[in-house]
């Protein structure tokens, strides 16, 4: 097992050229070097983290649709409730777990970690709740306490990723991390599929039996308390590599409001805007599965394995779209991101049909997610001070998960009211017009959303973030 250090490198960044991505490594030897100081041990131990919970939440996650659908008869309406409560609620907290994480505790240190393992351990407690509940809504009281773990977690998680690598690596250390997640979530579902099948149980919860379904809860409980073992045992309380030499810890703790004044800085406001806008338009991945299956007419006790699809496109591809963003600008890669899960919808709803069509829909959904899962967590860190680090990706992350709650809830009533495919065609045309209206608000002006992060305390004026990116010294040894 890898133990992570919390002393990673401070060297200094290159300076960005105008308008492009940061200045790529030599090759040969100290190319692959370069690559290897890309991604920190604590990057490498919190994706451990992420991997290990994910299997536990894919586990719940890919028979839940169907055990509420088929097994408790519940109306697409109803399950749009249940699956936005999976979003609203991690929304809800989300603020309050990247606020929490800022303050510093008495030895002066952030608390980005104790925060991490608070939420982390909710979830995992929340799994075995779930064999006590058999009605939908102790089912959605459970869901939002799972939820609210997880609002807790994500910006404290995701600020130590950012803190801990350097500014122009962050694209690909977010891929990494998404990548193993992402392998998290494609274990779950075979997990669940193996689990089932060897509990022998049926895949329908009716007539009362539903041991198949309470072996698979038992088991990912078990699977969620390792996850939190890994993050006190492996990741360190202390990060350093993210700021700069010269960066100078703000006086006392932020405050609240002050986190919400981040969205002054013009290059975290457009990026909550058009996350905000995308994820109005952004179907629910239960919702898209549901639509395959029906459309294809697959088996029930083959549905747990649909999300595999969307699971090893994301992690093959994390890591070099990733990468990609950091040479190319995240910004533009997140709106490609869109594009290609517009061609996702497209394509569930054309004519073609059968097994390549389907696999296809997957592939470019997991492509999606590659494009725009961490190269938005990147974008949104480069454009906020490293004291509210955490505060300025929950604003970011909190605007979206809020509009993809909004978004099942009106999918789930559209479905009720004129049909999946139906709803799926109005949703696809929105997605074209929010991608339209996101490119305009990002092209002003780009350079302060894809550049370098300020680092130092937040100040009045926004502009004070841009002399530090603009004043990084160049490594001599970068050609130019």
């Amino acid at each position: 097992m890898y133990v992570a250090d919390s002393r990673s490198s401070k060297a200094p960044a290159p300076a960005p050229r105008p308008g492009r991505g940061p200045l790529r490594p030599g090759g040969g030897s100290g190319g692959r070097a370069a690559a290897r100081a890309a991604v920190p041990g604590t990057v490498l131990a919190l994706g451990t983290v992420s991997l290990v919970t994910d299997v536990s939440s894919e586990m719940v996650s890919a028979v839940l649709p169907l055990y509420l659908l088929a097994g408790l008869g519940l109306s697409p309406l109803g399950f749009g409730l249940l699956d936005g409560i999976q979003n609203g609620f991690s929304a809800l907290v989300r603020l309050a777990g990247g606020h929490l994480a800022d303050r510093r505790g008495a030895d002066g240190e952030r608390r980005h970690k104790a925060v991490a393992v608070v939420g982390y351990g909710l979830s995992a407690l929340c799994k075995p709740l779930l064999l006590l509940a058999h009605t939908v809504p102790l089912i959605g009281a459970v869901l939002a306490v799972d939820r609210t773990g997880k609002g807790l977690r994500t910006a404290p998680r995701d600020a130590m990723i950012s803190l801990a690598t350097e500014p122009e690596h962050r694209g690909r250390a977010f891929g990494v991390h998404r990548a193993m997640d992402t392998a998290g979530a494609l274990l779950g579902p075979l997990a669940a599929f193996l689990v089932l099948r060897l509990a022998g149980g049926p895949l329908l919860a009716d007539g009362g039996e539903r041991h198949g379904y309470d072996a698979v809860f038992t088991v990912s409980a078990c699977v969620a308390l390792l996850g939190v073992l890994v993050l006190l045992l492996f990741v360190p309380n202390r990060i350093l590599g993210g700021e700069n030499e010269g960066d100078e810890p703000s006086a006392g703790s932020p405050r609240l409001r002050d986190g919400l004044a981040l969205l002054r800085l013009p290059g975290l406001r457009r990026l909550a805007v058009c996350a905000v806008l995308l994820g109005l338009t952004t179907v629910s991945d239960s919702f898209l599965y549901l639509l395959v299956q029906r459309r294809l007419g697959l088996a029930t006790d083959l549905f747990p394995l649909l999300p595999l699809g969307t699971a090893a496109a994301f992690l093959l591809l994390a890591v070099p779209l990733g990468a990609l963003a950091d040479r190319i600008g995240r910004t533009l890669l997140f709106l490609a991101g869109h594009g290609l899960l517009l061609l996702a919808y497209g394509l569930l709803l054309s004519p073609l049909s059968g097994l390549p069509a389907v696999l296809c829909v997957l592939v470019l959904h997991g492509a999606f997610y590659a494009a725009t899962d961490g190269v938005l967590a990147a974008a949104a860190a480069d454009a906020v001070p490293a004291d509210q680090r955490g505060a300025g990706l929950a604003l970011v992350g909190t605007g979206q998960a809020l509009a993809r709650f909004a978004c099942s809830l009106v999918f789930g009533a559209l479905w009720s009211a004129v049909g999946g495919t139906t709803a799926l065609a109005w949703s696809a045309a929105a997605l074209a017009c929010c991608v339209a209206g996101a490119s305009l608000v990002l092209r002003e002006p780009a350079a302060a959303v894809s550049g370098p992060a300020a680092t130092g305390p937040v100040v009045s004026a926004p502009a004070a973030t841009e002399p530090a990116a603009a004043e990084a010294p160049t490594d001599p040894e970068v050609p130019s």
